[in-house]
């Protein structure tokens, strides 16, 4: 069935579920918009961008994850 006014798609629109729950922007608090998930804008989406590049966010390895990386032990790929 198709919407006839605009009265009618307004309910209808009402009715429909967000994808995503709304959620407190992670950089400032505000409401997180639907363009910048989980961003309130692109300026708090960009800040976020910086701290990833600059090394404020690291997500630590495990102990002899780098060694074995360095020293081409098997577990990489390379002996195939």
């Amino acid at each position: 069935m198709k919407p006839d006014t605009e009265n009618d798609r307004r309910k209808i629109a009402s009715n429909v579920a967000p994808l995503r729950a709304r959620r407190p922007c992670p950089e400032c608090g505000k409401p997180s918009a639907r363009e910048t998930y989980p961003f309130c804008s692109p300026r708090c989406k960009d800040v976020d961008l910086n701290r990833w590049f600059s090394g404020a966010y690291v997500i630590p390895a495990r102990d002899g994850e780098e060694d074995e990386a360095d020293t081409g032990k098997p577990g990489r790929g390379d002996d195939e």
